[in-house]
């Protein structure tokens, strides 16, 4: 069980896509999820509806009109809501270039939508924005280049373990539990009953060496 307050009311996202017909399917989903949403259609809208009120998660396209979604993304950074950028590009350079900019998840198109649901959930969830570069005592981790070092050492990590590292070092000493690791690291279609959580920890723990960083905190979760 997480041990952090749930919402005690709607999470509230902007969408930012200038396709009109793929932003109402995004909102009407987003809103059946049980999520307050509202809709622009540039990047200019983004910023003055960001401006004037608090959301949670924004769901922003990386090529739009007006103001490209790359300043749109590069303004909001780090200032409260947690940004989803989507594109239609899915090379790792892409990838990259979002995460440099300030986003804290990245989504290629096309997308299927339960994924959307439970990404936008998990950043509403998150911690304030992390930065692109993340340290603990003598580990380092690199988010946008996706590299970790403890010291001089450079740690060969899977996608899962370092999306665990990642997540962890995000919550600052908060608890996260194997739920929302679940959730954050792996897909959507994953047995939520099976060990694969306490078995990766395992990997990455060994990886990480000595003196541990990680601490299991009995009935709840992990953190660093």
């Amino acid at each position: 069980m997480s041990c952090r307050p749930a919402h005690t009311e709607p999470v509230r996202v902007l969408v930012v896509e200038d396709h009109a017909t793929l932003a109402s399917r995004i909102v009407q989903g987003l809103r059946r999820a049980g999520m307050a949403v509202d809709m622009v259609l540039d990047g200019a809208a983004a910023l003055e509806a960001s401006a004037t009120t608090a959301y949670d998660v924004i769901v922003l396209d990386r090529d739009l009109p007006v103001v490209h979604g790359d300043q749109v993304c590069r303004a909001l950074a780090g200032s409260g809501p947690r940004i989803l950028m989507l594109t239609a590009a899915a090379e790792v350079e892409h990838r990259v270039a979002g995460l440099e900019l300030g986003a804290d998840d990245y989504l290629a198109k096309p997308f299927a939508f339960a994924e959307l649901i439970a990404r936008v959930r998990v950043l509403a969830r998150r911690a304030p924005s992390a930065p692109p570069v993340l340290q603990h005592r003598d580990l380092t981790v690199d988010r946008a280049r996706h590299r970790a070092s403890r010291g001089s050492r450079a740690l060969t990590l899977t996608r899962k373990e370092f999306g665990i590292l990642e997540m962890l070092l995000a919550a600052d000493g908060t608890v996260v539990s194997a739920e929302e690791l679940l959730e954050h690291v792996w897909d959507v279609n994953v047995d939520p009953f099976s060990n694969i959580v306490s078995v990766t920890m395992a990997r990455l723990r060994r990886k990480l060496g000595v003196p541990p960083l990680i601490e299991t905190v009995v009935g709840k979760g992990y953190r660093m």
